[in-house]
């Protein structure tokens, strides 16, 4: 059964990206790539990506070749250029939308919310997003990009650490599940 997943590392202070968009706090972080709740392991899973436009821009910033092999989705109002042999979708169609294109293309596989936390919220309040992974980094920044700006009912499924990271992973309750 698909999923959709907020997958993310934060700072402790509940931040993904410092106010100039950078992940400088993050690269510098000790991290087992085979460890406890890894990437590899995760984006295995994973048949379909959404993300918001300012992490797509990062991403064509920082990386040589696009990461991704499955179907991408980039929410955007920009005019953005997308990448030679991948299968990049830009969007501004609503996240309901949107979500039944991924799981279909996804083919039982998860769908994975890269980022922002806005974006990530707006699945949540559509009542689309089931999980939700965080490694948190031993740093704070004070400000940036929130891990999540808006109010959700989580349960606490699991906690390992992985280096300098402490990895939680949370279902997302629905409504009806919040006395549970």
């Amino acid at each position: 059964m698909t999923r959709t997943i907020y997958y993310v590392a934060s700072t402790l202070d509940g931040f993904i990206a410092d106010q100039q968009h950078s992940l400088d706090w993050l690269i510098k972080q000790d991290i087992d790539q085979h460890g406890a709740m890894n990437y590899n392991e995760f984006i295995a899973g994973v048949g379909a990506v959404l993300m918001g436009a300012a992490t797509y821009e990062w991403l064509r910033r920082h990386q040589t070749e696009w990461p991704y092999t499955q179907p991408s989705w980039v929410f955007t109002h920009r005019d953005l250029t997308g990448v030679d042999g991948a299968d990049i979708r830009f969007t501004s169609a609503p996240v309901v939308e949107v979500h039944a294109e991924a799981v279909e293309a996804a083919n039982g596989q998860d769908v994975w919310v890269v980022g922002g936390g806005d974006l990530a919220g707006q699945f949540a309040d559509a009542g689309l997003l089931d999980e939700i992974v965080v490694s948190y980094a031993p740093v704070t920044l004070g400000a940036g990009a929130p891990l999540l700006p808006r109010r959700l009912d989580l349960r606490l499924r699991e906690t390992a650490r992985n280096e300098a990271f402490v990895a939680a992973r949370y279902d997302v309750l629905a409504t009806g599940d919040r006395g549970r």
